[in-house]
């Protein structure tokens, strides 16, 4: 008999392992995301999904009713994206995530959107900053990938 290799662990936080699911399930809507996002200092998205149309969507991944609660700053990330969700398991007490926002069960290999939110669409000067901000950032992040000697 051969010694097994012992199973692969996953060291992402669970929030992380949200946030996969949700990139997974959006690919197949032909949207690309990036995870932890910066649209300016300060401040860091879960998610951000870039659509085929050019629509900007934030998600934010929340693990626990604790994870939920003890965040204050989510409205500060809706002037960022034309929609905003919330990414929750299946446990997570729905209930507490604010009407009009979206809302997303996902695991750490799919996900499915539940609620649309309303479509506020950002303004055409800050829809150009983030989708430019977003497109370096994914170049960066490959650039990062295949050259990992990159001192920046």
């Amino acid at each position: 008999m051969t010694d097994l290799a012992p199973p692969f662990l996953d060291t992402r936080a669970p929030g992380q392992l949200l946030a996969r699911g949700v990139c997974r399930h959006l690919r197949g809507h032909d949207f690309v995301t990036l995870e932890e996002f910066t649209p300016e200092r300060g401040k860091r998205l879960d998610v951000m999904a870039l659509g085929p149309r050019g629509e900007l969507w934030v998600i934010e991944c929340k693990s626990s009713r604790t994870d939920f609660t003890s965040d204050g700053k989510w409205q500060g990330y809706l002037e960022w994206g034309d929609r905003y969700f919330w990414a929750v398991d299946e446990a997570f007490p729905t209930d507490l995530l604010p009407e009009g926002t979206g809302l997303i069960i996902a695991d750490a290999y799919d996900a499915e959107i539940l609620r649309m939110p309303d479509e506020v669409r950002l303004p055409p000067a800050r829809r150009k900053a983030v989708t430019q901000r977003f497109a370096r950032h994914a170049a960066l992040r490959l650039q990062m990938l295949r050259d990992p000697g990159l001192i920046l």
